[in-house]
């Protein structure tokens, strides 16, 4: 999980939460809420993670590197106007994730 990973990273780095927190503008509390998961930065906050630590945003999200994905992509799905859609969609089966697709489909058509 990304909490996982930004511990590991910081313990990799010889930081303290409070040192992290700090270079990226946030409480250590917050910080310290996204390495225990309760807690997801937000878009920017992840690109400063990422700069801090020299790592992608792929690693960052996933723990993989991709070579095909980019920043917009992430920035879409991360924010929280289209997060709610895409977090259901991870769990649901695949008959209505491919029902989805036609509605949009759908919807897309329409002028």
């Amino acid at each position: 999980m990304l909490g996982d990973r930004l511990r590991s990273l910081r313990e990799k780095h010889n930081l303290t939460q409070e040192q992290i927190a700090k270079k990226i503008g946030i409480s250590r509390g917050t910080y310290a809420h996204y390495e225990i998961n309760k807690l997801r930065p937000d878009y920017e906050t992840l690109i400063k993670i990422t700069d801090i630590f020299n790592v992608s945003l792929d690693f960052l999200l996933t723990g993989k590197e991709f070579d095909n994905s980019n920043e917009d992509m992430w920035k879409e799905l991360l924010d929280p106007k289209t997060e709610l859609f895409f977090k259901d969609l991870k769990d649901a089966p695949d008959d209505k994730i491919e029902e989805l697709i036609q509605f949009w489909e759908f919807i897309k058509s329409k002028k």
